[in-house]
């Protein structure tokens, strides 16, 4: 007898409840070597011979699928729906909890409309304002306005307003610490923040206010324009862009932060690059090179010749040519250049020889690839075009 046979035979045995065909079964488990061991019929023969109450005990249990010829338990479907019953019913709980907690830390606030009945001004502009718009998800601001910033306003109501009133107003008695931690709260996991810690603002006391004002409903609640808020306190700066020769910022093509970042970075002065020559070649790639013939200086540093801030030279030069030139070159002889009266010699110990310094030239006029060349060796190594 094969096993469909078999199954055949197990199925009407199970539905009829035979004892005696069970007997026979368990009997014949060793006869029937070439059934697997997860086979229905070990299974049902382990169940019998552990002695389970009745057969209708194994029956309840596991049912046969003529599809798959494989047993599964009807009771995992009510302890998956008990289960899920449970959870669904701990999650309520939980919630229900939440929003009674909420309630009561709530308590004190008085909301948007108590606020703008006293400071009309400072709702308006916070209407226009990203905070006060709904499409932000999970904004404190959505959902206690003035109050996420300024702290719960029942006591401030209740007492008139007026300072002293429990209200966190910004006022200069506060540390900047303690004005960026409320802007921190929502703001200190943004990627404009990421190096804040380090930046040179924090470590001087710049707080979050001193260049935003969320009242102020400009471009990113900047107090003033993007150049002119950092004027506000970089005045010698502001000061070296009304030079002759000057970055356009003035003129609005390029601002102070398409430079630094405010918010902090690794260096000293923020800028956005890992060296000033990686900032500088940004735009001016045309002078990175590499060349066949390199200018020492031009590698080391850009801001060896260039003020960036302003000059009253042209191309921004920290001074005029062929003086800048001479900074390092100052020992050359040129042939055919005029010098002044007398050839004599000075020891290097006490300066460097007037006689030897060139007279009126303009050492650009002939070697003007000084940032670098590509051009064949007799004129290349002298960055002569």
């Amino acid at each position: 007898m094969d096993n469909k046979h078999l199954h055949k035979i197990f199925k009407l045995a199970i539905e009829a409840k035979e004892e005696s065909f069970v007997n026979f079964i368990v009997n014949q488990r060793k006869p029937l070597p070439t059934l697997k061991r997860n086979n229905y019929l070990w299974q049902f023969a382990d169940v019998y011979t552990a002695k389970s109450d009745s057969l209708s005990d194994f029956i309840s249990i596991k049912t046969f699928d003529n599809t798959t010829g494989s047993l599964r338990r009807e009771s995992m479907r009510k302890v998956v729906l008990v289960l899920t019953i449970f959870l669904v019913s701990c999650f309520l709980l939980l919630f229900a909890a939440f929003m009674q907690k909420s309630a009561e830390a709530n308590s004190g606030y008085v909301g948007v409309d108590t606020c703008k009945g006293c400071h009309e001004d400072k709702y308006d502009s916070y209407a226009k304002s990203i905070h006060s718009k709904k499409a932000v998800p999970n904004s404190p601001a959505n959902r206690e306005g003035c109050e996420s910033c300024h702290g719960e306003g029942g006591a401030h109501v209740e007492k008139g307003g007026g300072r002293g009133t429990g209200i966190f107003n910004f006022g200069p008695k506060l540390s900047a610490k303690e004005k960026s931690a409320k802007c921190l709260g929502c703001h200190e996991d943004t990627k404009y923040l990421a190096f804040w810690n380090m930046g040179k603002h924090k470590a001087e006391d710049v707080s979050c206010d001193n260049c935003h004002s969320i009242h102020s409903g400009g471009d990113k609640f900047l107090i003033a324009g993007k150049s002119e808020t950092c004027y506000r306190c970089h005045r010698d700066i502001k000061a070296m862009g009304n030079k002759q020769s000057h970055h356009p910022i003035k003129e609005g093509k390029v601002s102070c932060t398409d430079c630094h970042d405010p918010h902090g970075e690794f260096s000293r002065a923020m800028i956005k690059a890992d060296s000033v020559n990686e900032l500088c070649y940004k735009c001016h790639a045309d002078k990175r090179g590499p060349f066949m013939w390199e200018h020492p200086p031009v590698e080391e540093n850009c801001l060896t010749c260039h003020n960036p801030h302003g000059s009253n030279h042209d191309r921004l030069l920290v001074m005029k040519t062929p003086q800048l030139c001479q900074q390092c070159h100052d020992g050359a002889y040129h042939p055919g250049t005029p010098y002044t009266q007398f050839q004599s010699f000075t020891p290097p110990a006490k300066g460097t020889n007037p006689a030897t310094q060139l007279v009126g030239r303009a050492c650009l006029n002939c070697h003007n690839d000084v940032h670098g060349t590509n051009g064949p060796s007799a004129y290349g190594q002298r960055f002569l075009k």
